[in-house]
């Protein structure tokens, strides 16, 4: 690992000398290469997806596992929309002169060398491969061990098109030894490796933050909430619901607990139970499961649980609460919620103002779905995970997380 760490820090070194045109040429290559390389990239997934399966892992994380046609183009795209964006290194965020003569200014420069640890998705192989090179960071990528062979054939094509694009290719490699020692050593790596992400599951972020000794960027679980008042349209809020919970449960920002204005209780959950019979479970306190009436063919309906409403299920499951008022579903949310994303449905403007004021989370939504909590869907292009820390970088983190600032201090003699 010392081998690695002393690579990633002298290409580091040079790629921060690198302008915008030549990162940008690089980077166009790997994407180039990815391109040019789909089909070992997909067999070498295929055989991680396997292995998934027989180990027994559940459907909903096999899918964020899973790439596909359609996803490598998404990772192209996201790379390209990388590239578009600004070069976030060398601006001048202010400048003053000081009554003695010396000049100040405060820019932007790389964060340095990163690392980041993370489960399954591989396309944040990619992602964070990108935005690491335009921000002028060199990154250790190391992921999980179900992931292993799809990020194996990933960062061989990123590298092989960095340096056919005339750029550095050591500024990305793999932690590919599958040692759960691995990550002990880069969580101790003082003086290689400058900021440490983890982006997975509480155990895995819980891990990096008791044990690193280098600083962390703490990106968070996804326990997520949408919660509906009277005023809410209720159509509106079903389709709101559905898409939170049905279009990728696998994923941080996919809700987890419903919670129900109990003077919407009786126009909303019969809706609800209809739009996800056969296709989620629902875990109901009493009254909400009474507001169900009939049960609906297929519905999975289960007494909900106190330990319901501190789990992240990354599954078909949604826990559902009935609160009595807008205030007793903020202090819900920042009671059990994971500083992460939350949802208001309401046409009341003074009950969406408070909680947008009151609930902790990095991203509030008012009428729409929590799913949108996504580099790519803020306009990043990429991301390297949701940050639920308020310090340095918070909520989706795109180039700009990678950037820290230099003060440049210009003289003429001046002496103290």
């Amino acid at each position: 690992m010392d081998a690695i760490f002393s690579s990633l820090k002298l290409a580091q070194e040079k790629l921060a000398q690198e302008n915008r045109a030549a990162k940008d040429r690089a980077l166009s290559a790997a994407a180039a290469a990815i391109n040019r390389d789909r089909a070992a990239i997909l067999e070498a997934n295929a055989r991680d997806v396997e292995q998934a399966r027989k180990g027994g892992m559940k459907e909903s994380l096999v899918d964020r596992l899973l790439l596909n046609d359609k996803r490598i183009d998404g990772i192209i795209e996201g790379i390209e929309t990388v590239i578009r964006q600004e070069d976030p290194i060398g601006k001048v965020q202010a400048g003053w002169t000081l009554p003695n003569g010396l000049q100040i200014e405060r820019v932007t420069v790389p964060l340095g060398v990163a690392a980041i640890i993370y489960e399954s998705r591989p396309n944040v192989t990619a992602d964070c491969a990108a935005l690491a090179y335009k921000a002028g960071c060199s990154i250790l990528l190391r992921g999980s061990s179900s992931a292993l062979e799809s990020n194996r054939a990933l960062v061989r094509s990123i590298k092989a098109g960095l340096a056919e694009g005339g750029g550095i290719a050591d500024a990305v490699a793999l932690a590919e030894s599958g040692s759960r020692d691995e990550v002990d050593v880069i969580l101790k790596a003082r003086g290689w490796i400058d900021a440490v992400l983890p982006r997975g599951g509480r155990e895995l972020i819980r891990r990096v933050v008791d044990n690193a000794r280098v600083p962390v960027i703490e990106t968070g679980e996804g326990n997520c909430h949408i919660y509906v008042e009277p005023s809410a349209d209720i159509d509106q809020a079903v389709l709101i619901i559905a898409n939170a919970k049905l279009q990728k449960p696998g994923v941080c920002n996919a809700v987890e607990t419903l919670l129900v204005h109990k003077d919407a209780l009786v126009a909303l959950m019969p809706n609800v139970a209809a739009a996800l019979a056969g296709k989620a479970e629902l875990r109901c306190d009493a009254q909400s499961k009474a507001a169900i009436g009939a049960t609906p063919a297929g519905l999975a309906l289960t007494d909900a649980v106190e330990e319901d409403w501190e789990t992240e299920f990354l599954d078909y499951i949604l826990a559902v609460k009935t609160v009595s008022s807008c205030d007793e579903a903020i202090a819900h949310i920042n009671r059990h919620g994971t500083k992460h994303s939350e949802a208001i449905l309401t046409n009341d403007l003074k009950s969406a103002e408070k909680f947008r004021a009151l609930v902790d989370a990095a991203c509030v939504y008012v009428n729409a779905s929590t799913r949108f909590t996504d580099g790519g869907e803020f306009g990043f292009g990429a991301e390297l995970g949701i940050s639920t820390q308020k310090f340095h970088a918070r909520g989706p983190m795109g180039l700009e997380a990678l950037t820290t600032i230099k003060y440049l201090v210009n003289g003429s003699g001046q002496i103290r």
